[in-house]
């Protein structure tokens, strides 16, 4: 704050210094005669004069005139870009000018005063993201989210998991490019995980959906990335329907509309997506494959918003329980963790970590009753 208020003080000192100096010189220019102009200006244009004068007299020749006015012309403007070009002003403007010069700062610190909060403390990022990990994961906005878990992804360098979490927040916040660059990371780390690669590719058709404001074009690298799954997982459905519409973007409309079949094929008889992939299969043998990238909701490379939102969460309830086992002695961390894995639906989970902290703080009613309180309010509102 106090730099800040350095800075204020000598931002106006600067403005007010300027203007005061416009002001004197303007002063200045106004005292030396008609117009501003000075003593050189006023010789360069009696030289004019008098080559005008020798020329009426027939004293000078039509060449010789010519190149004399050239040469005086050259040496007035060079002159006059000389001068200083603040207009004249009146010396008795100068008290108006030292009032605004004055003012200025003063007014910029009555409205900060009244729209700013220059009692408020310091926010640094890294300590609001250590809040909105002792939050309820459920609470938080995806950007939020993806912000606390790119700090575990941090702490855990070798562990894949909270990059492909970090990656579906991103996903979630509408940042493709980031959520590449995170499964990036993540195949490196688990380069035989078919998961990884597939939703890299997937993160690559989203970017380009995002920069070329299309419906996204399955391209090189998008493709790498999805074989790269069917190497390590010929039954992956998001990569078997993306390299089919790759097909058939190609032109090969016949061999696409195989492969998709046979996805179809291989979906179980409940899986949701088979109604809409086989209104898609269809509209692509009705048009020929010219519509086969507007796919309809339900096709099987669309992830599930639902199961996003829950890996999400998953991701921060397992980074909450990572800095529990490190650091037990929290309760209000216990008391989130209770109430996350209950919003979450997970009663053994959230039976073992309840019966955990209420051994840690038998000793403690209100920490007890916070804990009880946590468990069965959240699981009353989670149930159906």
């Amino acid at each position: 704050m106090i730099a800040f208020w350095i800075a204020a003080a000598g931002l106006s000192a600067v403005v007010a210094a300027l203007m005061l100096r416009g002001a004197a010189r303007a002063s200045v220019a106004a005292s030396l005669g008609k117009g501003g102009d000075d003593a050189s200006l006023a010789v360069h244009r009696r030289q004019l004069s008098e080559i005008d004068d020798l020329a009426e007299r027939g004293l000078l020749a039509d060449a010789e005139l010519k190149g004399a006015r050239a040469e005086a012309g050259r040496r007035l403007i060079a002159a006059a870009d000389h001068q200083a070009p603040w207009p004249p002003a009146s010396p008795r403007r100068r008290p108006l000018v030292l009032a605004l010069a004055a003012a200025a700062p003063l007014l910029a610190l009555a409205i900060y005063g009244l729209t700013g909060a220059p009692g408020a403390a310091d926010q640094p990022f890294l300590k609001r993201v250590a809040e909105w990990r002792n939050t309820d994961p459920a609470q938080l906005e995806p950007q939020k989210i993806a912000a606390v878990l790119e700090q575990i992804a941090i702490q855990r360098p070798t562990d894949p998991e909270p990059l492909r979490n970090l990656a579906l927040a991103r996903m979630a916040a509408g940042d493709a490019a980031g959520a590449s660059q995170a499964l990036r990371r993540a195949v490196i780390l688990a380069p035989a995980r078919a998961d990884l690669w597939a939703g890299l590719g997937e993160t690559f058709v989203a970017d380009s959906s995002q920069t070329e404001g299309g419906q996204g074009e399955i391209g090189t690298d998008a493709r790498k990335a999805f074989a790269e799954a069917l190497k390590r997982d010929p039954k992956n459905v998001s990569a078997r329907y993306h390299l089919g519409l790759a097909r058939i973007a190609d032109g090969d409309v016949q061999g696409g509309l195989a492969d998709w079949k046979a996805l179809l094929a291989d979906l179980p008889a409940d899986d949701p997506r088979r109604m809409g992939f086989g209104h898609q299969i269809a509209q692509v043998q009705a048009d020929g494959g010219l519509r086969a990238a507007a796919a309809p909701a339900g096709q099987p490379a669309e992830a599930s918003q639902g199961t996003d939102v829950q890996d999400m969460i998953q991701g921060m309830v397992a980074g909450l329980a990572a800095r529990l086992e490190a650091n037990p002695d929290d309760p209000d961390g216990w008391i989130k963790l209770v109430r996350a894995y209950a919003v979450l639906g997970d009663a053994a989970r959230r039976e073992a970590a309840l019966t955990q902290a209420q051994a840690r703080y038998k000793d403690q009613p209100k920490v007890l009753a916070a804990l009880r309180q946590a468990a069965q309010t959240t699981a009353q509102k989670t149930q159906p």
